[in-house]
């Protein structure tokens, strides 16, 4: 039986080449004999509330996403007008005022837009609706002449009125009403949202400006507000040039409209301008819309020609107007824009591409500050020229690959075989 000490453990054991080496215990708190060590019940407590606060956060932020955007697009608009209520600022007038002034005139240009659109759309509409039957004869008489049809309208409008997708139509017409509804009151209230947020921005933008420099070292203040300048500068510029693209839409659409005696023609070309312009993605076609239901009142043809007059205009400013005007005011390149637009629209969708522009225009200049920049050599290849004797030139070239043709002779042979032939002849 082994020894023990007072303690009751087992004591050393001495063997032939000394004594046994006490047992230590086991390093970072394992537990012997199997058990759990002492540290693993806290980091899974660790990592099931680290799971739960991203879970949490992630919820959170999906929730507030609107609320963002919302935000997002209110600062972009205070900066677009940050010029005027500075402006007006300068001269003597409060901030706040300046800024409700601002916005007080922008509401009511909007609200008496919208009014005379909306009584001149429902005007034409009303007209259309009058003279459906006379247009819809016309098609009728059209097709009876050039397809040996017998064709009647009261014929047609029975099978319209008994037919299954009519009621169908109806029937989920009125079934959306109150979701339609509900979109318009949502419409609305993200509006509101906006214009308050724009107004707290533009209104307390020293204010809001010195809070945040507040928490920053001086060298980092700098450039907060280098970067908050651009930001206005590039936004105020973007703003600029949509209006100028507006300004030349709605000429040209006017002068269009009014060689086609088309009525209401300065109405619909301000509405081409202003939704073509500052509606991303689905504008142009909701300034085309509109301008070709009221030409089709008039004449059905005329509403074929708007519609080519549109897509040909649209080709001309996307690929010739905007790049330039685009370039030239808010200073990134063609290629850049469109991208940031792409980019913009995938990641945000329509605000994206309304705000994609003078955001990368903003970011592009305040980075520019931070890349060292070299004086450029005179190679010519720099500007994409080729250098005088550099390489073989075009002819020899196309030699070259003459000669290397499957089945061509090659200069060696042709001169043996000839030289051959010259000494067998005069043996």
């Amino acid at each position: 039986m082994a020894p023990t000490d007072e303690t009751g453990q087992a004591a050393p054991q001495s063997s032939a080449s000394g004594p046994t080496p006490p047992v230590r215990p086991p390093v970072g708190g394992a537990a012997t004999n199997g058990r759990m060590p002492r540290w693993l019940p806290r980091a899974m407590v660790l990592v099931l509330a680290l799971v739960a606060a991203f879970q949490l956060g992630s919820w959170a932020f999906h929730q507030v996403t609107g609320l963002l955007i919302n935000i997002l697009i209110a600062f972009f608009l205070a900066l677009a007008i940050e010029p005027a209520v500075s402006w007006m600022a300068s001269r003597g007038m409060r901030r706040g005022l300046a800024a409700f002034i601002v916005f007080i005139g922008v509401m009511v240009v909007s609200a008496g837009f919208v009014t005379l659109l909306g009584s001149v759309l429902a005007d034409q509409i009303i007209k259309l609706i009058e003279g459906f039957p006379e247009y819809l004869d016309s098609v009728i008489n059209w097709i009876n002449t050039h397809f040996k049809t017998d064709l009647k309208r009261v014929d047609i409008q029975e099978g319209l009125l008994r037919s299954d997708w009519l009621r169908n139509y109806v029937q989920n017409s009125a079934t959306g009403v109150l979701d339609v509804s509900a979109q318009v009151i949502g419409g609305l209230f993200q509006l509101l949202t906006i214009a308050l947020f724009s107004f707290y921005f533009a209104a307390d933008g020293p204010r809001l400006r010195r809070a945040i420099c507040s928490v920053l070292p001086p060298a980092r203040q700098a450039e907060v507000l280098r970067a908050w300048e651009i930001a206005v500068n590039k936004t105020g510029g973007y703003i600029y040039s949509r209006g100028l693209m507006a300004l030349i839409s709605g000429v040209a659409h006017f002068v269009l409209l009014q060689a086609l005696d088309v009525p209401y023609a300065p109405v619909l070309a301000v509405w081409v301008g202003l939704v073509s312009q500052f509606i991303p993605t689905i504008g142009t076609y909701l300034a085309g819309a509109l301008p070709m239901l009221i030409a089709f009142t008039v004449d059905p043809w005329y509403a074929l020609w708007v519609l080519i007059f549109v897509v040909i205009y649209q080709q001309f400013e996307n690929y010739v107007l905007q790049p330039k005007l685009t370039s030239k005011t808010v200073d990134i390149h063609p290629a850049v824009a469109f991208g940031s637009v792409i980019a913009g629209t995938a990641l945000l969708g329509a605000v994206g591409a309304l705000i994609a522009i003078p955001a990368i225009a903003t970011l592009q200049a305040f980075l520019g500050a931070y890349v060292k920049r070299y004086d450029v050599t005179d190679d010519p290849r720099v500007h994409g020229h080729r250098r005088r004797g550099e390489g073989p030139g075009l002819l020899t070239r196309a030699r070259t690959l003459w000669a290397r043709r499957p089945g061509a002779e090659r200069p060696g042979d042709g001169g043996s075989g000839s030289g051959s032939g010259s000494g067998e002849n005069s043996s």
